[in-house]
C-alpha cells in the first residue's frame, strides 16, 4: 500500500497562522539555514482568510461572503492549499480531484521538526547538506517541495507505488524546477520501503533521514466505520483514495516494517522517522524500539487548531543525540514513553549575580579533566566537551594522580586492541540568559550512556553550587 494517509479531515481545521507573514521570495530562499525564523513562525496565528483573499484572487473566488471557508467543499480546500504554498513558499501545485490534498501547516510542522532533529544531532552548524527519503510521497510531493524550499542544501528521494500519484508528483517537481534536487522513484508493493537495497538501489546513493505519513486505517471497513462513528460531520473534505488511506495492519504495521528494515541498515541512515495519527501507536512502537535495544529516539506532538493532534517518532542507531525540546514531549502523560533526559540544569543564578564567575569556574573545572576535547564559544556562552570515559569520578582522579606520579600517560591504561580516543559522551555546558533567572545547563550531545551523562551533571552541579 502507498505510505500516504490523509484521511481525517480535521487536519485542515484552522491551523494557526501569523497573518502578517510576508510571502517567501527567491531571495529569501537563499538565506543561511540558521535564519529559519521566517518559516518557523509562519503559522503561529490563525489563518486570516480575508487577508489571503486580498492577496490571491483565486482564493477570493472560493471564500464565502461572510469571510468563512467551507471546509466540506473540496474545491475550497484545494485552493487554500495552493494559495498557502504560493504565498508562503513560492511553490506551484497541481492535484487530481481523487487524491489527497495536503493541509500545508500540518505538513510544514513535520518539516520544521525534521530540521531541528537533523540540526541538533550534529556538531556541524545548522543547515548541513542532507538527503531525505519521503516514503509514499503522494500526488503533491509536498514534503520534498517544502523541504528543499526551506533548506537549499537538502535533496530528496520521493517514492510511491501509485502510478497516478507518481505522475502528478513528477509534474509538481518539474513545475517548481526542482528536478536536480528531488528524485521521484516508482516502487512496487513488495519492494523495500527504503531503496538502499534491492531493485533500483543504484539510483539512491545516500539517505540521511526518512519520513512518511502512513495510512492508519487497517481496512476500508475500518475507514468507513470510523467515519460513521463520528458524532458530528467532518470538519473538512477528504479527497483521498483508499490506496493512500488504508494498509493492512494500519500505521503500526507500516512503521514496524520500516523498523525491521532499519535493523538491517542501522547507521546507513541517521534518522528513521514517521508521522502517526494515533497516540496509542506511539507507546506500542516505543516498546518495539526498546525491545530492539534502541535508546536514541525522539517523540514530538503536532497540534493543529483546537482539536487535531498528530505525533512523530524518530529513532537512530548513531550516537548523536537531538536537543531536549526536539526529542521529548513536555505535556503530561508522556513520561513513560519519553527518551532519557537530554538536558539537566546544574546552576540557577539569581538576578544581579555576575555570570563571569560561573563561566570562569566552568572552564577551570573542564580544563582540569582529561577530556578528549573542550572548546568554549565566548559569543554563545557555551562549551562543548567529549570524553572517552568518566574522568570526573574520585576513582578516575586518584588514578590520574597515580599515573602522573609514575610518569605514565592516562591513555596507556586503555585495554589492548581498544580505541583510546573513542568518545563515549559528548556534551554542551551552556549559560542560558533568562528573566529573571540565568541558568547553567548540561546538554547530552553524543553517546548511549545515560548514567555517565547524569554523573557528569551531578559532578558539575557540585562544583558550581557555591555560585548560586
Amino acid at each position: 500500500m502507498s505510505s500516504k494517509k490523509r484521511k481525517v479531515l480535521d487536519d485542515l481545521e484552522q491551523p494557526g497562522r501569523k497573518s502578517q507573514a510576508a510571502p517567501a521570495s527567491q531571495q529569501s530562499l537563499n538565506v543561511a539555514a540558521s535564519d529559519d525564523a521566517h518559516f518557523r513562525h509562519l503559522y503561529d496565528r490563525e489563518l486570516d482568510f480575508k487577508q489571503l483573499a486580498e492577496k490571491d484572487v483565486d482564493f477570493a473566488a472560493v471564500l464565502q461572503e461572510n469571510g468563512h471557508l467551507d471546509f466540506t467543499e473540496p474545491k475550497a480546500v484545494m485552493q487554500l492549499t495552493k494559495t498557502l504554498l504560493s504565498l508562503d513558499f513560492n511553490l506551484k501545485l497541481e492535484l487530481p480531484d481523487d487524491r489527497l490534498c495536503p493541509p500545508v501547516p500540518n505538513r510544514h510542522n513535520y518539516i520544521l521538526w525534521l530540521k531541528e532533529l537533523v540540526d541538533t544531532s550534529s556538531y556541524e552548524p545548522p543547515g548541513r547538506p542532507a538527503c531525505g527519503l519521503d516514503i509514499g510521497t503522494g500526488a503533491s510531493c509536498i514534503y520534498p517541495l517544502l523541504g528543499t524550499t526551506q533548506r537549499p542544501s537538502w535533496r530528496f528521494v520521493a517514492t510511491d507505488i501509485d502510478e497516478k500519484s507518481l505522475q502528478y508528483a513528477r509534474e509538481n517537481v518539474a513545475l517548481n524546477h526542482l528536478e536536480d534536487r528531488i528524485t521521484v522513484l516508482g516502487r512496487q508493493p513488495e519492494d523495500t520501503l527504503i531503496p538502499l537495497r534491492g531493485r533500483e538501489s543504484e539510483k539512491v546513493i545516500h539517505i540521511d533521514f526518512t519520513m512518511m505519513n502512513p495510512p492508519f486505517y487497517e481496512s476500508e471497513d475500518d475507514m468507513l466505520s470510523s467515519a460513521q462513528s463520528k458524532v458530528r460531520p467532518p470538519h473538512s473534505a477528504c479527497t483521498g483514495a483508499p490506496v493512500e488511506m488504508v494498509c493492512e495492519g494500519g500505521e503500526i504495521a507500516h512503521i514496524s516494517r520500516m523498523l525491521e528494515e532499519s535493523l538491517v541498515l542501522k547507521e546507513e541512515v541517521q534518522w528513521y522517522t514517521s508521522m502517526l495519527g494515533k497516540a496509542s501507536s506511539v507507546e506500542t512502537l516505543v516498546d518495539k524500539l526498546k525491545a530492539n535495544g534502541i535508546d536514541n529516539y525522539a517523540i514530538t506532538e503536532f497540534i493543529q487548531g483546537n482539536k487535531t493532534r498528530r505525533w512523530a517518532l524518530g529513532w537512530s542507531f548513531g550516537p548523536m543525540r537531538p536537543a531536549e525540546h526536539v526529542a521529548r514531549v513536555k505535556t503530561s502523560g508522556w513520561k513513560k514513553v519519553s527518551p532519557p533526559v537530554l538536558a539537566i540544569e546544574v546552576l540557577s543564578l539569581h538576578p544581579g549575580r555576575s555570570i563571569d564567575h560561573a563561566i570562569t569556574r566552568i572552564n577551570e573545572v573542564m580544563r582540569s579533566l582529561e577530556l578528549l576535547s573542550w572548546n568554549w564559544d565566548t559569543d554563545a556562552r557555551k562549551g562543548t566537551g567529549r570524553t572517552r570515559e568518566n574522568v570526573w569520578s574520585r576513582a578516575s582522579r586518584r588514578k590520574k594522580m597515580r599515573d602522573q606520579s609514575t610518569s605514565f600517560s592516562v591513555l596507556s591504561s586503555a585495554a589492548p586492541g581498544s580505541d583510546p580516543v573513542q568518545c563515549r559522551l559528548g556534551f554542551d555546558v551552556a549559560v542560558e540568559m533568562g528573566v529573571p533567572t540565568t541558568t547553567v545547563t548540561v546538554h547530552w550531545r553524543e553517546g548511549h550512556d545515560a548514567v555517565m551523562f547524569e554523573s557528569l551533571a551531578g559532578f558539575l552541579q557540585g562544583k558550581l553550587k557555591d555560585l548560586g
